[in-house]
């Protein structure tokens, strides 16, 4: 897949290449070189972590340890350390203790993610945790559900927060639903930005935009003055 990666990337007239889901299980760090190598690539990943319990991934039948996961994390953070990582995540598994969840837990506040989309356990027909006797209670799955999505909410705030001032490339998408008069683009981070422009000259367009407003799951700015260059985060040497 990394091949593949720096192969499309080299199509001419290609500004920004987007993948979106990497299993921990699946994923070589040498994807993680190919989008720090790839001048088109967003520095984007969506790796699924899922538990950050060993015994519950087992029990899932993942196929990854917490370690693995947290060396891919490891990789793009020394590569791309501007880079925006996202994931998803169930709580309630069937036997999984407070332990086990507050494993969950330490790699939210190891990563710090930028978005997670979460979930307590159903069971689902035919699969073979709906028929174990180790079940969870509702209302402790709504609990940990709770918890993990105030740290979720915690996160995406202070990940935000560090693009105050900053100038972004930002690939316009379409109206601001909610204010016609402005339009809605993503960074190459995958964040939404918001600015005034006119939608029928902008769409498909990368416009410099500087950072004046940062919320917890969007940004707003106004378009960079002439001069003003995006601003870059490069790894340490």
């Amino acid at each position: 897949f990394s091949d593949l990666l720096r192969v499309v990337g080299e199509t001419p007239g290609l500004e920004r290449l987007r993948f979106v889901t990497s299993h921990p299980r699946y994923m070589s760090l040498g994807v993680v070189d190919a989008v720090a190598e790839t001048s088109a690539a967003c520095e984007y990943f969506h790796v699924p972590f899922q538990s950050g319990s060993n015994a519950i991934l087992k029990a899932m039948g993942r196929g990854h340890s917490r370690e693995r996961f947290l060396s891919i994390v490891d990789r793009i953070r020394q590569r791309l350390p501007d880079a925006a990582i996202t994931a998803d995540v169930i709580v309630g598994f069937p036997g999984e203790t407070e332990q086990d969840f507050l494993d969950t837990l330490d790699i939210m506040e190891q990563v710090k993610f930028d978005a997670v989309n979460t979930a307590a356990y159903s069971p689902r027909p035919n699969t073979p945790a709906a028929t174990w006797e180790n079940q969870l209670t509702e209302e402790v799955k709504q609990d940990r559900l709770r918890r993990i999505n105030d740290l979720c909410d915690l996160h995406a705030e202070e990940r935000r927060a560090r693009m105050m001032d900053r100038v972004v490339e930002v690939l316009v998408e379409e109206r601001n639903v909610k204010k016609p008069t402005q339009v809605m683009g993503r960074t190459t981070h995958g964040y939404i930005v918001y600015f005034d422009g006119d939608i029928e000259e902008l769409r498909g367009e990368l416009v410099n935009v500087k950072i004046t407003t940062c919320q917890r799951y969007y940004l707003a700015g106004k378009i960079a003055e002439e001069g003003e260059e995006v601003t870059k985060i490069l790894p340490e040497v």
